[in-house]
C-alpha cells in the first residue's frame, strides 16, 4: 500500500524545533476538542462523533501516514470490549428488564425516602455491570410514572438516578466507557479495581440520598408540585419501552453473571471474554440481531477511534510529553493523587470523560493506582455540570419528554455538592 503524501512537509518551516505539520496537528487536536467541548463545531451538523472522524481524517491527510497505520494506533481489545457489552445491555433492555427492576422497586410499600434510597441503589447496582447511559434511558420513563402516580415530585428522584447512575458505574471497569478503556489500556485487574473502588462509591451512594432526603426531602421537595403534567403526555416516553420477557431476561442475565464471574476470577482476556458472550447472545430465535444491534452505540465507538487516531498523532510531536514535563518542573505530577484530581475533574467537565481520559493515559504507569484514581476521578466529575455526562442529559431530554422540566439550576443545586463531596471522599481515600 503507498502512503499518502504528508500535507505540509514535515522537513520545512521548523518553529521553537518542531515542524509545520506539527503545529498543523496541534490545530487539528485543539479543533477537535474544541468539538468535544461545546458537543459539535458552529454552523456544522457535527456532534463529537463527527468531530472526531473529521479530526482523525484531517491528521492522516496531514502526516500522510497509511490507513493501516492509523488503524494500529486504535486500541481494538476496548473497542470489542465496548461493543461487546453494548450487545449485552441490548439484550436485558429488549427484554424489559431495567425497567421491570424500576417497577419493582416502585411497587414496594417505601416512604418517599425509602423510595428514593431504593431507586439509587438499583440504578448505581446496574449500572456498575450494564452502563450508566443504557440504565438511565431504560428507568426514566418508569421514575417519572412512578413519582406522579405515588403524589412525589420526580424531580429528585431523576436527580438522584442521574447521580446514582454514574456514582455506581465507578464501581467497575466495565461500568461506563471510560472505565472500560482505562482497564484496557492500563491493564488493569478486574478484581483489584472492585476492591479499590466499591468503599468510596458506597460512600458516595449515602452521600447522595443524605442530601437529598436531608437537605432537599425535610422542606418539601420530594412532594408533589402544584402542576401535575397530564397522563398522556407523562406516558409518552415509556411507550417505546419492551415488554418484560423472562427467557430474554434470563439469557441475558445468565451471560452477565458468567462474564463476571470470568472477570473476577481468571486471567482471561477481558474483551475476548465479551465478545463470546455477545456471540451467545445474538443467537437467537425470538430476537432478531438486527433489532440487537440498534441499540449499540455506533457513534461513540466511531468517537473512540477518531480520538486515538488525533491523540497519537499529537503524541508523535512530542507536544504532550513537553507539556507534561513542563508541568512536572511548575511541581505538577500527574502521578500524585491531589493533581490528578485536579486534572481529571477540569478536564472532565471541558470536553467530557471519554476525551479527558484519553488526554491522560499516555502518561500514567500500567497496572498502577493512578489508573484507578483516575478511573473514579473522571467518572464522579461527570455529576459537577449538567453537560459533565451524557447520562445527565439523557435523563434531562426523556423527563422533558414526560412533561418534566429539569434545568441546570435544579441539577447544581445536587450536582455541584454532591460531586465535591464524593470527590472529597475519594480524596481522602486514595491518599
Amino acid at each position: 500500500m503507498f502512503a499518502m503524501p504528508a500535507l505540509l512537509n514535515p522537513s520545512t518551516t521548523q518553529l521553537w524545533g518542531h515542524s509545520a505539520t506539527d503545529w498543523g496537528i496541534v490545530v487539528v487536536f485543539a479543533t477537535v476538542y474544541l468539538g468535544m467541548f461545546l458537543g459539535g463545531l458552529p454552523r456544522l451538523k457535527l456532534d463529537r462523533s463527527g468531530v472526531a472522524l473529521l479530526g482523525a481524517i484531517a491528521v492522516i491527510a496531514l502526516t500522510g501516514e497509511s490507513v493501516e497505520d492509523a488503524a494500529r494506533t486504535i486500541d481494538l481489545p476496548t473497542i470489542v470490549l465496548l461493543f461487546a457489552f453494548m450487545v449485552v445491555a441490548a439484550q436485558l433492555r429488549l427484554g424489559g428488564f431495567y425497567a421491570a427492576v424500576a417497577r419493582w422497586v416502585g411497587g414496594k410499600p417505601l416512604s418517599p425516602g425509602g423510595l428514593l434510597a431504593a431507586l439509587i441503589t438499583a440504578a448505581a447496582a446496574l449500572s456498575a455491570v450494564f452502563s450508566n447511559d443504557i440504565i438511565c434511558l431504560a428507568m426514566t420513563p418508569v421514575v417519572v410514572q412512578l413519582c406522579l402516580r405515588r403524589g412525589h415530585n420526580p424531580v429528585p428522584y431523576l436527580l438522584g438516578l442521574a447521580c446514582a447512575a454514574n456514582i455506581g458505574s465507578a464501581a467497575t471497569l466495565i461500568g461506563n466507557p471510560q472505565n472500560m478503556l482505562i482497564g484496557s489500556v492500563l491493564k488493569l485487574d478486574f478484581a483489584a479495581y472492585v476492591r479499590y473502588a466499591l468503599p468510596p462509591v458506597v460512600i458516595s451512594l449515602g452521600v447522595l440520598w443524605l442530601w437529598l432526603w436531608l437537605v432537599k426531602g425535610p422542606g418539601g421537595a420530594l412532594t408533589l408540585p402544584p402542576y401535575t403534567p397530564p397522563l398522556a403526555v407523562s406516558q409518552h416516553a415509556s411507550d417505546d419501552e419492551p415488554p418484560f420477557d423472562r427467557f430474554q431476561t434470563i439469557k441475558g442475565l445468565l451471560v452477565a453473571g458468567a462474564l463476571l464471574i470470568i472477570f473476577l476470577f481468571t486471567d482471561w482476556p477481558r474483551e475476548v471474554a465479551a465478545l463470546v458472550g455477545a456471540g451467545v447472545l445474538l443467537l437467537s430465535r425470538r430476537l432478531h440481531s438486527a433489532d440487537v444491534m440498534g441499540y449499540v452505540d455506533w457513534p461513540l465507538l466511531l468517537l473512540f477511534m477518531g480520538l486515538f487516531v488525533v491523540n497519537h498523532a499529537l503524541d508523535k510531536t512530542g507536544l504532550a510529553g513537553e507539556a507534561v514535563a513542563w508541568l512536572a518542573t511548575q511541581g505538577v505530577h500527574l502521578r500524585d493523587p491531589g493533581a490528578l484530581l485536579v486534572v481529571g475533574v477540569a478536564l472532565s467537565n471541558l470536553v467530557s470523560n471519554v476525551p479527558a481520559v484519553m488526554l491522560l493515559l499516555p502518561h500514567l504507569e500500567p497496572g498502577g493506582q493512578a489508573g484507578m484514581a483516575l478511573a473514579l476521578i473522571t467518572t464522579l466529575a461527570g455529576n459537577l455540570l449538567l453537560v459533565g455526562s451524557i447520562a445527565n442529559l439523557i435523563v434531562v431530554d426523556l423527563a422533558r419528554k414526560s412533561g418534566i422540566a429539569v434545568d441546570w439550576r435544579q441539577h447544581a443545586a445536587v450536582g455541584i455538592p454532591v460531586t465535591l463531596m464524593t470527590l472529597a471522599v475519594v480524596g481522602l481515600w486514595v491518599h
